[in-house]
């Protein structure tokens, strides 16, 4: 049997609890799973591609996973899967909304690549309602995103936050 590699695709931006659930959950599927850093150009990231990779290698390497590494790419899936080797792609679902949008990306990637198949895993149900944009917004008006990220993470954000002076008044 050959290896199964997996991609755990995202653009992490912030890094949630949510992702480190399916980053444990995933690893357990597969030999090895590639975590892929990756830019989106319809999102506005509050974090550089170079400061999303740093973050999720921290957090990855907090989870004591050794199947587990982090890659930064910046190209279709597809082929970023075939350049890594992989055969799965992994991808975490919260809620119906995200099922219907990953079914479609999933028969668009099956197209291109047939030999990889699309795994989903759903979101832990304490941990379903989170979503990185709703991180930033809760962040960016002065609400504490403790349950939803590492300290770690929270630090960054809220550092970044401060950065920007953006919290809103209430």
């Amino acid at each position: 049997m050959s290896k199964r590699i997996g991609i755990y695709p995202g653009t992490f931006d912030p890094i949630t609890l949510g992702h480190t659930d399916i980053i444990r959950r995933g690893a357990k599927l597969v030999d090895e799973l590639i975590i892929g850093v990756t830019t989106n150009p319809s999102k506005n990231p509050m974090f550089s591609t170079e400061e999303r990779f740093a973050m999720v290698e921290r957090e990855v390497k907090a989870l004591g996973l050794t199947n587990v590494k982090v890659v930064g790419f910046n190209a279709l899936l597809v082929k970023f899967a075939n350049k890594m080797g992989a055969n799965v792609i992994i991808r975490g679902l919260r809620a119906v909304a995200d099922f219907e949008y990953e079914y479609q990306m999933a028969g668009m990637n099956q197209q291109l690549d047939e030999e990889i198949e699309t795994i989903f895993l759903m979101a832990d149900v304490s941990l379903q309602p989170i979503a990185s944009k709703l991180v930033k917004e809760i962040a960016l008006y002065g609400g504490d995103i403790t349950p939803f990220v590492s300290a770690e993470v929270k630090g960054e954000v809220n550092t970044r936050v401060a950065e920007t002076g953006r919290k809103g008044d209430y």
